[in-house]
């Protein structure tokens, strides 16, 4: 099972644009669609203190947006980070 955990919305381009690098990579992840549910977004800001989507968490920690996903990509810290059932490099 994937520790990683995308929250997304619709309509939601860059929810798109992370999940796309995401599977471009190889990592597995779960997705939660809150676009219909107002009171997980709540919960969601209220853990995260995020109004934003998407919103990357990584073993329960929030590694952020797609930029922040795309920075970790671009730096290398994405492929050393215990995700999709890889172990840490």
């Amino acid at each position: 099972m994937s520790n990683i955990t995308v929250y997304t919305t619709e309509p939601c381009s860059f929810c798109a644009r992370v999940k796309g690098l995401l599977k471009a990579r190889g990592v597995q992840f779960v997705e939660v669609n809150l676009s219909k549910d107002p009171e997980g977004r709540a919960e969601l800001a209220k853990r995260t203190g995020m109004m934003s989507f998407p919103q990357v968490l990584v073993g329960g920690e929030l590694l952020g947006g797609f930029a922040e996903v795309q920075a970790a990509a671009e730096s290398g810290r994405l492929d050393e980070l215990p995700i999709g059932g890889r172990p840490a490099a």
